[in-house]
């Protein structure tokens, strides 16, 4: 009965090594997939920034203004140009 008790231990002493090693390798496993995600993060947040940076380049009322004079020919108009109406 002593000798099947032992063998029984060894088990589960190998077992929870095995339950361990694996612990720990998932652990590094998902630490390298977390620190990765946070870099990707890093350069959304750094891509988004520059997004936001070109978008009010665009749409800056100088840009527009200049392409609406050198695309399309247009010009602010002078005071006699100007018709008020009244509603």
């Amino acid at each position: 009965m002593a000798r099947w008790l032992h063998w029984l231990l060894l088990i589960l002493v190998v077992g929870s090594a095995l339950a361990v090693s694996y612990t720990v390798h998932e652990a590094r496993r998902l630490t390298d997939e977390s620190q990765r995600l946070q870099r990707r993060q890093a350069q959304l947040e750094t891509q988004w920034g520059q997004l936001l940076l070109e978008h009010s380049t665009w749409g800056s009322y100088a840009r527009v203004e200049s392409l609406a004079r050198e695309k399309l020919g247009m010009k602010v108009p002078t005071t006699d140009e100007r018709v008020l109406t009244r509603p």
